[in-house]
């Protein structure tokens, strides 16, 4: 079920991401070449918890913000599957600077957030269920299969007997 609500999600993202969905096709990257990775959060809120925990995420976004990263990528439910809020978080490829650490670290301060495992204990408080996801992408379907051929280009089955 989960599984199939990842995949259902995912589809959903891509298919509502007008960048996604207009930009021109791509040639594959080279095959040794790292793919783009993220996760999906997918969240059960416990009951009545719905806006308290956006306004979590929010408060974190402003920690982010503080070092110059970008916002989360948040989906609310409308309609259909048995979940509240799904979020995007692409990885980053580069580490962060001390600079970047130091602001986050004295905003979250600032704004009183918890972190480690105070942030799990609080964070706990609003969750019913919680599974999250580390997928590639976005890539196309000709990109995986391209670095799929030159694997096996490079690990031939052996003969059958």
């Amino acid at each position: 079920m989960r599984r199939h609500l990842i995949l259902l999600c995912a589809g959903a993202l891509i298919a509502a991401t007008p960048a996604l969905a207009q930009a021109p096709a791509s040639p594959p990257p080279a095959t040794d070449a790292p793919w783009p990775e993220a996760t999906f959060e997918i969240y059960k809120l416990a009951p009545g918890k719905q806006e308290a925990f956006l306004r979590r995420v929010a408060r974190d976004d402003d920690v982010t913000k503080a070092g110059g990263l970008p916002p989360n990528q948040v989906y609310v439910h409308q309609d259909g599957a048995d979940w509240d809020v799904l979020i995007l978080k692409p990885h980053r490829t580069t580490p962060l600077t001390p600079a970047q650490e130091a602001a986050m670290a004295a905003k979250r301060k600032a704004l009183g957030v918890e972190s480690g495992p105070a942030f799990f204990v609080a964070i706990r408080e609003l969750i019913a269920s919680h599974t999250d996801t580390k997928t590639y992408g976005p890539i196309t379907a000709v990109q995986w299969l391209a670095k799929l051929d030159a694997w096996r280009a490079e690990h031939p089955a052996p003969p059958k007997p």
